[in-house]
């Protein structure tokens, strides 16, 4: 059933999207994220903090230049940014390996950068449509993960939401 994909139509539906999503990750979960630079992959994972009960007052920003937030919530969320790493060793200086395996969950933008990390995941893919539109899909890698996927599309479905399925 997977890659399964959306489309929304305002940066508020994208953050909702997000939202349900994380009310459904657990710990040691990795959400890989993808697309091209402003298409929201911040945006969405500021709707990831709300599902994993990040308070309000502590806003979700991209990691761009700190390369690393880290949120408190039902969850801790580890939110990296790979946009401005160069060599997958650079990962090693930031103890990436260890949140990995952590009892957060790791949401990585620009997941796609380092190919040869093979890491298992569910994977998150913005691409840009006309105005505020994006088009999303997901699909993942491992029993844990499909299943997560599985259960995010069904409750989705079930609720009758309104965004689009391509």
């Amino acid at each position: 059933m997977f890659p399964w994909i959306m489309e929304t139509r305002s940066p508020e539906q994208t953050q909702s999207l997000g939202e349900a999503l994380g009310r459904l990750l657990g710990p040691s979960t990795v959400v890989l994220l993808s697309g091209d630079l402003g298409v929201g992959k911040t945006c969405f994972t500021q709707g990831l903090g709300r599902g994993l009960e990040i308070p309000e007052t502590e806003p979700v920003v991209s990691p761009s230049y700190t390369l690393m937030n880290q949120y408190r919530g039902r969850i801790d969320l580890y939110h990296f940014d790979l946009y401005r790493l160069v060599t997958p060793e650079d990962l090693l200086d930031l103890g990436f390996d260890e949140y990995l395996s952590g009892d957060g969950v790791t949401v990585v933008e620009w997941g796609d950068r380092f190919p040869d990390l093979d890491l298992e995941g569910i994977r998150v893919h913005l691409e840009q449509g006309e105005g505020e539109c994006r088009k999303i899909s997901f699909s993942a890698e491992g029993v844990k993960n499909l299943a997560v996927l599985e259960a995010f599309r069904s409750q989705w479905i079930a609720a009758g939401e309104q965004y689009d399925r391509v």
